[in-house]
């Protein structure tokens, strides 16, 4: 999901909380967050699409039909059949058993790398909204800067420099995709600061960090969580376009690394559909998963979202 697109969509949930629809810490204690997950379509749409692609990666090593690295020139660009339901690669490899792999990979990149991002996003926006002055105006256009250059620019050229690793990738893409959140949480904090309750804790000698940790954090803490499915789908989906450029290691298996030799080898102008179409789909749906989960968090954490689509 494109980084302004995701921001949009932060800026409408924390906007429309932040006016006094809903406590959102209260929703999350009262009631069971998986009982509400349940209860709404593209959460519960989202999560069953996440546990089958973590139960397939999960499973890899056991349902996989071959060695995803396994090659047999006798059987370059088969296209699928019993023996390979999703055919076979330029070199021979069985392309179910490298999609199925390829999913564990979409997968820690996704977590860690919104790890960090979330992390990192959250903090300058706690700092910078709570401090205001010099700090905020600093870490803001720091902010800008990053949400004005394209990421994925930025994650080439600085990937290219650190080197090809899934590590240095999964550090590339989080520490340059943390704009988004950094922002949607200093506009809530700015709110959220002048509550009275804050006022009341500073009052009584509440130090920073207590404000900030103690009663700031956990109202803006159910966005922050919603948000973070965003960041995974983004994580996720942009890893996949940085090693089809070439940026990571092709010898990782990965949806970006088929789709990078499906290009290179000439198979989407030759017509072997079955090289880059199912790894294609496989990517697509996975971000979906997560975007739906992202956008039905959004929903219950703030019913209004919901009510105002439907008047």
């Amino acid at each position: 999901m494109p980084g302004s697109g995701r921001a949009q969509a932060s800026r409408r949930l924390s906007s429309s909380v932040l006016a006094g629809a809903v406590s959102l810490p209260s929703i999350v204690k009262t009631h069971d967050l998986i009982t509400q997950i349940y209860g709404n379509k593209k959460a519960l749409a989202g999560t069953v699409i996440i546990l089958i692609y973590l139960a397939l990666a999960i499973l890899a090593p056991y349902i996989s039909p071959y060695n995803p690295y396994e090659t047999d020139i006798n059987s370059i660009l088969q296209p699928p059949s019993l023996n390979h339901p999703f055919g076979t690669d330029d070199a021979g490899r069985d392309l179910l058993s490298e999609n199925l792999y390829a999913i564990w990979t979409s997968l820690i990149v996704g977590l860690f790398a919104t790890i960090i991002t979330v992390a990192v996003g959250t903090l300058v926006g706690l700092v910078g909204g709570y401090y205001g002055g010099w700090i905020d105006e600093l870490l803001m256009r720091v902010t800008d800067f990053l949400l004005i250059v394209p990421p994925v620019m930025l994650m080439i050229v600085i990937g290219s420099l650190l080197g090809s690793s899934l590590l240095n990738i999964i550090l590339v893409i989080g520490l340059l995709s943390w704009s988004p959140v950094a922002r949607v949480v200093r506009s809530m904090v700015l709110s959220i600061k002048e509550w009275p309750f804050v006022e009341a804790s500073k009052a009584i000698g509440a130090g920073d960090r207590l404000v900030m940790y103690r009663h700031i954090f956990p109202i803006i803490a159910p966005v922050v969580f919603a948000n973070s499915m965003l960041s995974v789908a983004n994580a996720i989906f942009a890893h996949a376009a940085l090693v089809f450029l070439g940026v990571g290691n092709l010898n990782d298996i990965s949806w970006g690394t088929i789709l990078h030799f499906a290009y290179t080898s000439g198979s989407f102008t030759a017509g072997y559909w079955w090289y880059f179409l199912p790894p294609g789909i496989m990517l697509l749906v996975l971000v979906l998963g997560f975007m739906l989960l992202g956008i039905g968090l959004e929903e219950i954490f703030n019913p209004r979202i919901k009510t105002s689509q439907h008047t």
